[in-house]
């Protein structure tokens, strides 16, 4: 059985809703880096966790140019792909990355942990707040009292509040926008 992103999704996003400590919520195809990437499914705990899906047909090749943009924003990252791609993702993959595999059963597709996710050395506070909206950097520049002026555009806001807040604050306030955001689609 070929197993694909349609294929995967769903199930993932099941399996992950079921873990023990649930997220306070589930996003798909979250852009990132000023919309460079599409993060297929991200969950919202204290920090974004991002999930990259690579089925039998993708090329997991591609992961090079969206690791440069998924390294930055977010602090843990986890391959998603299948038996048939393991070997190729434990080689092409960075080692703080988190790889679980997909496989199908009797009773649907289910998942194996293969690495866990690590933090992310290249983590860039002022690209993970690019993830967020102008009025979600406002309301933390207002939660914050930073004082940023609201005339300025996105990311110089960006810019300010990564100047003036710490990684674990920026990560939990991401973390915060993201769970409370409201989708306009």
């Amino acid at each position: 059985m070929i197993l694909n992103d349609a294929d995967i999704r769903p199930s993932l996003i099941q399996f992950l809703s079921s873990k023990a400590i649930k997220p306070k919520r589930i996003i798909e195809e979250l852009h990132v880096h000023r919309g460079n990437a599409i993060a297929d499914v991200v969950t919202i705990h204290s920090e974004a966790h991002c999930y990259e899906i690579k089925g039998d047909q993708d090329k997991i090749d591609r992961l090079f140019r969206q690791a440069q943009f998924y390294n930055k924003a977010f602090n843990k990252i986890t391959l998603v792909t299948t038996e048939r791609k393991l070997k190729e993702a434990l080689k092409k993959t960075q080692d703080f990355w988190g790889i679980i595999v997909a496989y199908p059963s009797e009773t649907g597709i289910r998942f194996r942990h293969v690495r866990k996710a690590k933090n992310s050395p290249s983590f860039n506070k002022e690209l993970a707040l690019a993830t967020l909206w102008k009025k979600e950097l406002s309301d933390i520049n207002s939660e914050y009292q930073l004082d940023i002026p609201e005339k300025l555009n996105k990311r110089e806001i960006a810019t300010e509040i990564s100047e003036k807040l710490n990684k674990s604050q920026i990560k939990r306030s991401i973390a915060k926008s993201l769970a409370l955001r409201i989708s306009y689609q």
